[in-house]
């Protein structure tokens, strides 16, 4: 099974992940003129909205990090450099959800 963004649900790419014997879980796109590469195959099956569900909440992710923490510009070179910073703004977006939960038990008790 892979998944990919609705810009890869294109016929050819489609077919040739079929005969490879892969899954395709890509986004179907319902506003293209051509329809989406994805047909009653794939979709009804209860791991594609599984996979859906979960490609969304990984896009929330990175959305946050490039709207709210800055990442949008970098400043950091380097692969290294770029590792750290990433990661420092990924435990920073994990940590708004503990502080709110601290804030809920402080007010229970």
């Amino acid at each position: 099974m892979l998944c990919f963004d609705k810009g890869y649900a294109i016929r050819d790419f489609v077919a040739d992940l079929r005969i490879s014997g892969v899954t395709p879980h890509v986004a179907q796109s319902t506003s293209r003129i051509g329809q989406s590469a994805i047909d009653g195959r794939t979709t009804p099956h209860q791991g594609y909205g599984q996979s859906i569900n979960s490609r969304k909440q990984i896009e929330h992710v990175f959305g946050w990090i490039k709207q709210a923490a800055g990442l949008r510009q970098l400043k950091a070179r380097g692969r290294a450099k770029l590792g750290a910073v990433f990661r420092l703004h990924l435990m920073a977006y994990h940590l708004i959800p503990i502080t709110n939960l601290l804030r809920s038990w402080e007010a229970m008790a």
